[in-house]
């Protein structure tokens, strides 16, 4: 769901219940605006919960194809085998995206300490109706990049 705040659009990725971890991406910036056309694109995900409170830069190239790759989930509603994955540039951010039962998509979302520490890594699930429901988050994904330009 995507939300207007003062400090720009912010997307909601994950279901929201009190005790649910939240998951939310923000402050799309360009790094290198000097440069015309500049592929980088910058932006801020954070996990907010109970007992989590954690902010990654991530580093993608024109967003590394994220809402295209939901676009895909999005397009095979009726299901697959196994995981499919997508990464960022720098991988500070990881996605795994199985079908289950019931129609319904579950995104496990990895945050990542930067190379070379790589000391850290952070989960979180989040359930989503396949089609639909998919197809929405990944426009509010394409939005959110664009809203960069």
């Amino acid at each position: 769901m995507i939300d207007q705040e003062p400090s720009g659009v912010v997307v909601n990725a994950g279901t929201v219940s009190p005790s649910s971890t939240r998951l939310r991406f923000r402050e799309p910036t360009r790094p290198f605006p000097e440069f015309k056309d500049d592929p980088v694109l910058d932006f801020l995900a954070q996990a907010r919960g109970e007992r989590v409170s954690i902010d990654v830069s991530v580093r993608t190239l024109r967003g590394d194809g994220l809402d295209a790759f939901l676009d895909e989930l999005a397009t095979d509603f009726r299901g697959w085998e196994g995981a499919r994955t997508w990464r960022s540039l720098e991988h500070d951010l990881t996605l795994s995206a199985t079908h289950g039962t019931g129609g319904y998509v579950r995104l496990t979302w990895g945050l990542h300490a930067r190379p070379p520490a790589e000391e850290w890594c952070f989960e979180t699930t989040t359930v989503h109706a396949a089609g639909e429901d998919m197809r929405n988050l990944a426009t509010e994904i394409r939005a959110f990049f664009r809203s960069a330009s």
